[in-house]
């Protein structure tokens, strides 16, 4: 047929149908009466659905995940809590409470719909968009209150979701906003204040003291809560190993002073977040690993000696604890202030004496947290090296002692130099040193471990499956000849015997290889 097709269609005989136009580029032309029929319901059915010539995600305009689109823009942390979920778990706490019931989910989730609900109030969402995001929507930060639907209904999920939206608010609304970089040098004064007056009584709390101080001065160079530091340096920062490090974090991520944002990476620390105290007044911490206490009174069967909660035995109040963070920083990293040596306790008589010179020891008892025992102990050895003197009932630092400069007296016949003298003296020279080794050295391990996993994780892995050879045949009566690929002859052993199978002599090797088989010769 070489003339102009026309494209017609037979009706059937019990319904009245009339064809639809064929594609364009088919060839195909259609008759005028065709062409202007109207079409029936039959051709709609059999139709094709119409090309969109919109965007290619102007589908997506209708999903769940559109309900952010009126709404206020969150913070990139938040929005990233939201969508993604508490990857890193920055907001696990395990709690165990009575009767060996662990709630750590439970106490997540709330944690979790809280953070999301504060970044909601700072980013002027109303509470029914708030719960219609958790509840309508895809994202992992909702599940929790998903799942409470899903078990107890819709009004106590409403319920749930109502209470962590207004306690977040009402959270907001009782503090000050940080507008800026001198709101925040602001507030992290007011921190400052209240670790320094607030008690510190025990090794422990010296420790986690200690541990808020470093964090300070490093929340002071990056200009925020958030920051990022690993236990060994903060431990070489503190002046003390880097499991005593590890469980003071324990203590205060504990008493909710202090947030892990992640875990690091094989590069970098863990990133951490200070998190400011409720309230104005001192601190209210209660430390379990504080000093042991004599046996109380009750005889031979009142038990064996136990770890008690330190109790003020002397007149010192909550107000009374004040002493000076910035010389506690600048000392607390030396080889003289490690725990065979003056230890934290003699950093706490340096630190409170920096800030008010010239007190009685009942005062400095109180204003230091430590014991009548351990004040008496620890000003005879800084008596002896020359950095304190006594004048009548009153303590008084020598005029170069935070230099670690002693000045001769009735009880010190040889004054120290320096810090390095003083470490000399009570045999502590050079820890701080092999610390920094030390850690040196678990890195390069650390490091030469991995290189030797993934030398061998390459050993291990099998070679490449090697791909078959493919052979190209030549059709027997084509008009255009296609390039083939040279066909591997066949191996000896595999060419059956024939007597009448020949192969010609070829003195030298030809470039052309014959076919496997010939026909036999007449």
């Amino acid at each position: 047929m070489t003339g102009q097709l026309t494209w017609t269609h037979t009706p059937s005989k019990s319904r009245n149908t009339t064809p639809h136009p064929p594609a364009r580029g088919s060839g195909l032309t259609t008759s005028p009466q065709a062409s202007t029929a109207a079409p029936t319901s039959e051709d709609q059915r059999l139709r094709p659905p119409p090309t969109r010539r919109g965007p290619l995600n102007a589908h997506r305009r209708t999903r769940p995940a559109d309900l952010l689109e009126p709404l206020g823009p969150l913070s990139p942390r938040i929005h990233q809590l939201l969508t993604e979920g508490d990857r890193h778990g920055t907001y696990t706490n395990a709690s165990l409470q009575r009767g060996g019931h662990n709630s750590a989910a439970s106490d997540h989730a709330w944690a979790l719909t809280r953070a999301v609900a504060a970044g909601a109030v700072q980013a002027g969402w109303s509470r029914a968009a708030f719960v219609q995001v958790l509840l309508d929507g895809p994202y992992p930060a909702g599940q929790a209150a998903r799942a409470l639907q899903h078990r107890r209904g819709y009004d106590k999920a409403v319920a749930w979701l109502h209470r962590a939206f207004d306690g977040a608010r009402h959270y907001l609304q009782t503090r000050d906003p940080l507008c800026g970089r001198q709101d925040f040098h602001a507030a992290l004064a007011a921190y400052r204040t209240r670790i320094e007056r607030t008690p510190w009584p025990g090794t422990a709390a010296k420790t986690d003291l200690r541990n808020l101080i470093a964090r300070l001065d490093i929340c002071t160079r990056t200009g925020g809560w958030d920051h990022t530091v690993s236990e060994r340096d903060l431990s070489e920062r503190m002046g003390c190993a880097r499991t005593t490090t590890h469980r003071s974090n324990q203590r205060l991520l504990r008493a909710r002073l202090l947030r892990q944002l992640d875990h690091g990476t094989p590069t970098e620390g863990a990133r951490w977040m200070l998190l400011p105290p409720t309230g104005t007044g001192p601190l209210n911490l209660s430390h379990g690993e504080s000093t042991p206490q004599r046996p109380q009174a009750g005889g031979a069967m009142s038990g064996p000696t136990m770890r008690h909660t330190h109790h003020n035995t002397h007149h010192n109040t909550e107000g009374d604890a004040d002493l000076d963070s910035h010389t506690a920083a600048r000392l607390m990293g030396l080889d003289a202030f490690a725990h065979r040596g003056l230890s934290s306790s003699g950093l706490a008589i340096l630190a409170a004496l920096a800030e008010h010179d010239g007190q009685t020891l009942t005062e400095l008892q109180a204003s230091a947290s430590i014991s009548r025992a351990t004040t008496y102990r620890q000003l005879t050895t800084l008596t002896h090296l020359g950095l304190t003197q006594r004048e009548g009932e009153l303590l008084h630092l020598a005029p170069a002692a935070l230099a670690g400069t002693g000045q001769p007296g009735p009880h010190c016949e040889q004054p120290t130099t320096d810090w390095s003298d003083v470490a000399k003296r009570l045999g502590v020279h050079g820890i701080g040193e092999r610390r920094r080794q030390h850690h040196h050295t678990e890195r390069a391990r650390w490091h030469h471990t991995r290189r030797l996993l993934a030398a061998r994780n390459r050993r291990t892995q099998p070679p490449p499956h090697p791909m078959p050879p493919v052979h190209f045949t030549q059709a027997a009566n084509t008009t255009h000849a296609a390039p083939t690929a040279p066909e591997h002859p066949t191996p000896p052993e595999h060419i059956p015997h024939s007597p009448h199978h020949q192969r010609a002599p070829s003195p030298t090797p030809s470039t052309h290889t014959e076919p496997a088989h010939r026909s036999p010769v007449p």
